[in-house]
Parts: structure tokens; sequence; C-alpha cells
């Protein structure tokens, strides 16, 4: 009897382990929740992917993108439009934190979500293309132009689904630069709710219907789900880090200095390793970034002008019109146009790096011009350092063969006698100031 009773306990307490209330291994909706806080990029593009494909391989309940940007790389957002309506599990947008905003592309990817939600107080439109996909600057009017209707044809596609006015604003956000706040945005059909925190935007959303990219319907049951963070990895955080062009013109000024150690120096390797990896990681960042590749060149003339002030006697007039042109590449460079979400480059940052880049390559030139000058062999600046031997004794004053000429010499250590080896210490006229060499014991 009392076995039987301890063999049901155990299949009791098992029962227990493998049902959904013991481990919760077994049916428990799960939300996964990704966060961005920054500029629209491909790095940003990338996150989005894994976290749905995470979401996907998981069996996800939804995924809940808390979203504060002020917009970012067209290309990028294009992607992610596309990213989320190929998703096999439910996506919803929250334009979070309070104060936050999802502009500019941040509004199209609020567009393409299977739902979208702000929280009180934050901002959504503003959506014209400032720059084509690729960064490039100085873009015609009439390219900008024809970019704009595309994408206001392609947000109304997506804002269709939401009903005529929320695809009618959808139009005007991109072709007139039109916001909306969560009120606004409510009543127009672009979002479905207003949530002041996340369990409030988990009980607004269920029970509600939506319908994937492949037309299934999906109801939402996410009222008590759990939530799982999905950070950014670590590499997807430094390329992150890397998009800003303050970051860049520092990558680059140190990139640039390092290869000049590595080659004043050579037989190293460390100098030259760091060199060309800075200059990688701001040749990536330069490509993400909108750039004026002129900007670029003209900071190429001014490490010209740098090094032609060092053989030049110029007295310092090459290297202060290297550090104006600096200034100048650098500023057309990341000359970002208004309202950019990368920001713009720091005019005292840009001042500061090219004149620290001035004086340190005037330094490690100067450096490796002087260690390349071969020691004089002839005259007397030759003698300096020679070994020779006296021929009559020194007292302090005799004579001495060095270098196979037979010289006045002068003791600086007292008498030296005849054979023993002396070191030229000085020249003075026509005659050495030499001491004695110690003998080998």
């Amino acid at each position: 009897m009392r076995t039987r009773a301890v063999v049901l306990l155990v299949g009791v307490w098992l029962l227990g382990l493998l049902s959904p209330s013991g481990v919760g291994a077994q049916g428990e909706r799960t939300v996964f929740v990704l966060t961005v806080d920054d500029a629209i990029t491909t790095t940003i593009a990338d996150y989005f992917e894994r976290g749905i494909d995470l979401a996907e391989e998981a069996g996800a309940e939804a995924v809940v993108i808390r979203l504060n940007t002020p917009g970012g790389d067209l290309a990028s957002t294009v992607r992610i439009m596309e990213t989320l309506e190929n998703a096999q599990v439910p996506v919803i947008v929250y334009v979070w934190p309070r104060g936050g905003m999802a502009a500019s592309a941040g509004t199209l990817i609020l567009l393409a979500a299977h739902g979208a939600a702000m929280a009180p107080r934050t901002t959504i439109g503003a959506a014209h293309p400032v720059t084509l996909p690729g960064g490039e600057e100085g873009v015609p009017e009439d390219l900008i132009e024809k970019m704009t209707n595309v994408m206001a044809e392609h947000a109304a596609l997506f804002a269709e689904r939401r009903g005529e006015e929320a695809a009618t604003w959808a139009e005007k956000a991109i072709r007139e630069s039109a916001t909306a706040s969560p009120e606004e945005a409510l009543e127009l059909g672009v979002i479905d709710l207003i949530a002041a925190d996340m369990d409030d935007l988990l009980e607004g959303f269920d029970g509600r219907q939506v319908r994937l990219g492949d037309g299934r319907e999906v109801v939402l049951r996410t009222a008590g789900a759990a939530t799982r963070e999905v950070p950014m990895s670590l590499i997807e955080q430094l390329l992150s880090v890397l998009i800003n062009p303050n970051i860049a013109l520092l990558l680059l000024a140190i990139g640039v200095q390092a290869i000049l150690i590595e080659l004043s120096s050579p037989g190293g390797w460390v100098a030259g390793f760091v060199g060309v990896l800075c200059l990688a990681l701001a040749a990536y960042s330069m490509g993400v970034l909108p750039v004026n590749w002129l900007g670029l060149l003209l900071i190429v003339v001014a490490f010209v002008l740098f090094a032609l002030d060092i053989k030049a006697p110029t007295h310092g007039a090459l290297t202060a019109a290297g550090v104006g042109t600096f200034i100048a590449g650098a500023l057309i460079l990341f000359n970002a146009p208004v309202g950019s979400p990368y920001g713009r480059v720091s005019v005292p940052l840009v001042v500061a790096v090219a004149v620290m880049t001035a004086l340190f390559f005037a330094f490690v030139v100067a450096k490796a011009i002087g260690a390349q000058k071969p020691r004089p062999v002839t005259g007397k600046e030759g003698l300096i350092g020679r070994q020779g031997v006296v021929k009559a004794r020194l007292d302090p004053r005799g004579i001495v063969l060095v270098a196979g000429e037979r010289w006045q010499a002068e003791s600086l250590e007292g008498p030296i006698e005849e054979g023993e080896t002396v070191e030229v210490v000085e020249v003075v006229g026509f005659r050495l100031r030499v001491r004695k060499v110690a003998s080998d014991a």
C-alpha cells in the first residue's frame, strides 16, 4: 500500500512537470520585443530580420518593435518594409517612449507593420525623401521628385489596408511632410490604438485579427503573454555606432596617422594593423552616411600640403593651408542635409582634428626624415666618435693617428701614453679633444 502511494505521488509530480503550468515550455504564448532608438540603417535592417527569424522559429505569438527614430536610409527602409510584409508572424510597431517619434523612414516602417500603436505624446510623419538610396548628396531635384512619387505610391499600398483616410494621409506625409499626433493618427486609422506601456499594448491587441502578407488571418492572443527581449548583438551595436559623421572623421584621421607611424618605423605591425582597421571602418561608415566625395579629395590634398611643408622652407605656410583645406574637406565630406537622421559633423571637432593631425604629421615626418639622414663620414663631424692611437704622449697635448691622419690632440683625462687607444670627443679648430678608451680586462 505504501509503495502504491509513493508511485502515485511520483506520477502526479511528473504530470505537473509536463503540463503547461509546470515548465511553461509548451503552450506558453510569447511576444518577442525588439527596440530601436537610432537612425534606420542597414544594421537596423539586419537586426529586424534576425529578430523576426528568431520569433518565427520559436512560434511566437507576435513581434513588437518599439521604435524611436528620426528617419534613415531609404534603401534600408524599403528592405525592412519587405521583411515585414513577408513575415510569418504578426509584427506590431509601437512608437515609444513618450515624447519619441517615428519620423520619415520610421513612418514607412509603421505603415508596413500588421499592427501599429503609439505612446502618448509621440509623433509620426514628415516622410519626404531628402537623399537617394546610397546617401549621395547634391541629388538633382527631378530625381528627388521621382523618388517621392515612387515612395508615395509604395506607402499608399501598405496604408490602404487601414482605410482610405490612412492612405491619403500616408501620401501627404511623403509629398508634403505631414505629421500626426497619436490622437490624429488613431482617428485617421493609421494606428490601431494608443498604448501607455507594454502591458497596455498587449491588452489592447488581444483578440484583434490581422492579415499577414500571404493572406492568412491571425487572431492575436497577446494578453498575459510573456515578453522576450531581443537586444542588438555586439556587432550590430558596433556597426550602429560607426554610422556617425564624427566617428567616421576620427577613424579616418587615426587611420592615416597610424599608417604614417608604420611607414616611418617599418618592421612593426601594430600601427599598420590599427591604421588599416580604422580606415576600413571609416570606409564602411562613409558607405552608409550621405557624403560628398569632393570633401575626401580635399582631405587628401591637405595631407599632401602637410608633407610638402616638411621639405619646403615655407615657415608653416603650407601647414596653415593644409589645416584650412582639411577643415573645408571634412565639412564638405559630411555636409548632411538639414534634418538628416545621422546628425551633422561637429565643427569644433573638425578644427581640433585638423590641428592635431597637422602637428602629428609634422612630428612623424620630421622624425622619419631625420632618421633617414646618414651619419657624416667626412669633415669635423665625421671624426667625433672615431677611435685612434696615440703617437706622441698626451700630457695633456700630443699627437694621435685617427682615420689614417696625424692630428694635434688634447687629453681630457690626464696623461695618456704612446700606443694607447683614444676616442675623439670634440673637434676644436684643428685640434682633437680625446679621452682614453678602457682596455678589455
